[in-house]
């Protein structure tokens, strides 16, 4: 393949087919109609998508365009460290460690690779304002998933209720609007049996 000889060009086009790789990339929950596991590709499309369509709850001060970069970034360090299942606790002691070195890796293929690192580094953090909002689409796409798949990741992990909370939390202060419905969901399906009381 020709590449460009403008060395930054020709880091983007590096940086552009590496990306495709988070096609490749499958994540445990499922698409919404529960036909197929998706992909982080899919997956940082459709949050991205949502922070469009719940901008008017976004908490004051956010800004949209730091957040869709936040959101289109966010996976892509999974193309070499995988996708960490949210709730498998053995494989999150290591997370930090095989993520962090995956970064080294991918933001240095561009030239505005600090900025995106920060913005990675910003949403796990998960303190300002943007990252709030972020985070909370984030951890609500796949929550939707398994309350329209009968639990589906939830139950094939034992998951409980007080894990789902623990781990839905962000959304209280990111997308306020929607707490109450995350809770009665949790509740739906407690009650559904498709998650444990614990």
């Amino acid at each position: 393949m020709i590449f460009p000889n403008d060395e930054n060009l020709a880091r983007a086009i590096e940086f552009t087919i590496e990306m495709d790789k988070m096609k490749s990339v499958f994540r445990r929950s499922s698409i919404f109609d529960g036909s197929r596991r998706e992909n982080d590709a899919e997956h940082s499309y459709h949050i991205a998508l949502m922070a469009l369509a719940f901008e008017k709850y976004a908490p004051e001060g956010v800004e949209l365009l730091r957040v869709l970069k936040m959101l289109l970034v966010h996976d892509i360090v999974e193309i070499d460290a995988g996708d960490t299942f949210a709730y498998d606790k053995a494989a999150n002691l290591t997370k930090k460690e095989r993520e962090a070195k995956a970064a080294d890796r991918l933001f240095a293929m561009l030239e505005n690779g600090a900025e995106l690192r920060a913005l990675w580094e910003e949403f796990d953090a998960m303190e300002t304002p943007d990252a709030l909002y972020a985070i909370s689409l984030d951890r609500l796409e796949p929550f939707l998933a398994n309350c329209l798949n009968k639990g589906d990741t939830w139950f094939a992990g034992g998951v409980g209720k007080e894990a789902i909370l623990k781990r839905m939390a962000p959304v209280e202060k990111g997308i306020p609007a929607l707490w109450e419905t995350v809770l009665a969901l949790i509740e739906e399906n407690v009650e559904n049996g498709f998650v444990g009381e614990k």
